[in-house]
């Protein structure tokens, strides 16, 4: 290997490996009460959704197009599967993933990775800080009639995780830079529970942890139509919702780090990863948000912070089961609070008064929408479909209709601007044909476009008005492609 590959292989895999898999430990610390409460939300086993965050962190590393992001099983995923899994059962859960993962590699080779395009900056700040509001609402259970040594670990914890850096900026110490704080708060806060025998819920007391390895299996659904009709729609919808997770996760850790990444082979990736856990008897999953901010936060940049996040909560949940079994709770609970608030952009509630009303009105019905549905897609689709409305309100104001009357006597309108079908009725409207009865009417277009054939429509209607009142009417200007639309459309 060649020093050139070396390096370029280094430097997406492992820029600094410790550093990177002390990064994906606290990512795996981060997945583990969320997947346990994704999978109850999905209706299945905790060891479903466990084995699903290990497989699709395996594959995604390889495959994926964003390194240093974290997938597994996803709450999203969990709610659009949970009527399927109560109505049919576990086994057509893994189909409609398997059938998912099919889909979304085929959007992948599609090159639909691009669509993020259409995401505007107001939007995925809506889905950010939409995330971190839901990451600290779902904490919340937790604490519900906590008792003085839950609320004192918590304390403690926090303290941990915000104060060693502090310390080790004041002081220097090399050895509290290299450990991550919260896999501190987890080891310390796991000694002093034990030790002291303190009243606490444990990460035992979330479910049951898997026995053994994940074995591999097709779904025992028959292989028929019907088995299609039942899966196709869920199917359809984990793949949109699994997509739409993971490509704007992806998009915040480039904004984090700096650096790009290949959504199309994002969505590949994540095809593949969500195929993997399906035969391996997983949930359907996607980009998790606080996990990858996390695990970018404490140095993660590589794949093998994602591959190791995988291989790590395997080894937690197989071989050292009783070790984690016996972690507080509330550990994991202050670490998901840090992740919250690192993860929420403080800075948007100041720009609220700065942006646009319109962008800031996006923004705040993306959160909203979402907070309410508990639904990230739902939040997303809301306002991409907003921001597409009000991006057309405000371009269909550029239009600029003039007239004036030609020293011949004939009269001339000047159209600028966009044309399309918001601003179709307003060209209408601008012409007076009455005033011009009996004319010559000159209408030049070379400085506006015809977008679609409400456009084009339009201005066929003002040329037969103006033609039912007597006038001789001349179209000037109009460029190659709005000629063109006016052809097709007129046959």
């Amino acid at each position: 290997m060649n020093p050139s590959t070396l390096m370029r292989w280094r430097a997406e895999w492992a820029p600094s490996i410790p550093r990177e898999l002390l990064a994906g430990a606290v990512a795996t610390f981060a997945l583990i009460p969320e997947v346990i409460a994704f999978s109850f939300v999905a209706g299945v086993d905790p060891s479903v959704g466990l084995f699903a965050s290990f497989v699709i962190s395996i594959v995604i590393a390889f495959f994926g197009g964003r390194p240093a992001m974290v997938s597994a099983a996803a709450g999203s995923v969990a709610l659009v599967v949970a009527p399927l899994v109560a109505s049919h059962g576990l086994q057509y859960l893994l189909a409609a993933g398997l059938l998912a993962g099919l889909m979304q590699v085929a959007f992948g080779l599609c090159r639909m990775g691009m669509l993020m395009r259409f995401v505007s900056s107001s939007v995925r700040t809506g889905f950010v800080n939409a995330l971190a509001i839901m990451i600290f609402a779902a904490q919340l259970p937790h604490l519900k009639g906590a008792n003085l040594p839950t609320w004192a670990m918590l304390g403690l914890g926090l303290a941990l995780i915000y104060g060693l850096p502090w310390i080790a900026q004041r002081t220097g110490l090399k050895l509290l830079v290299a450990i991550p704080p919260p896999l501190v708060c987890v080891v310390l806060s796991t000694v002093i529970a034990s030790a002291m025998g303190l009243p606490l819920h444990t990460v035992a007391d979330l479910g049951q942890l898997p026995q053994a390895l994940p074995a591999f299996g097709l779904p025992a659904v028959p292989f028929d139509l019907e088995t299609l009709r039942i899966i196709a729609l869920p199917a359809l919808a984990i793949a949109m919702v699994g997509l739409l997770e993971s490509v704007l996760t992806a998009a915040v850790v480039d904004e984090l780090t700096g650096t790009p990444s290949d959504k199309n082979r994002e969505c590949t990736g994540l095809g593949l990863a969500n195929m993997a856990s399906s035969v391996f008897g997983g949930i359907a999953g996607c980009g998790m948000i606080g996990q990858a901010v996390g695990n970018v936060k404490y140095g993660g940049r590589g794949r093998l912070s994602t591959l190791f996040a995988g291989v790590f909560l395997l080894i937690l949940m197989v071989a050292l089961k009783d070790w984690v079994s016996r972690v507080p709770v509330v550990a994991l609970v202050a670490i998901m609070v840090m992740v919250s608030a690192s993860t929420f952009d403080w800075g948007s509630l100041r720009n609220l008064l700065r942006y646009p009303r319109l962008s800031s009105g996006v923004m705040v019905a993306t959160v909203a929408i979402t907070v309410a549905t508990h639904n990230l897609a739902a939040g997303v689709l809301a306002g991409v479909l907003l921001s597409g409305v009000f991006f057309a309100f405000k371009v269909s104001h550029m239009m600029q209709v003039m007239l004036r009357e030609a020293d011949d006597g004939a009269m001339e309108w000047t159209v600028r601007g966009q044309v399309f079908f918001a601003s179709a009725d307003a060209l209408v409207e601008a012409f007076d044909v009455r005033a011009a009865a009996g004319r010559v009417v000159r209408i030049d277009v070379s400085g506006a476009h015809f977008w679609d054939i409400t456009a084009v429509g339009a201005l066929d209607k003002v040329v037969e008005r103006l033609r039912q009142h007597g006038c001789t009417v001349q179209v000037q200007g109009l460029d190659a492609a709005s000629q063109r639309l006016m052809d097709r459309v007129q046959g």
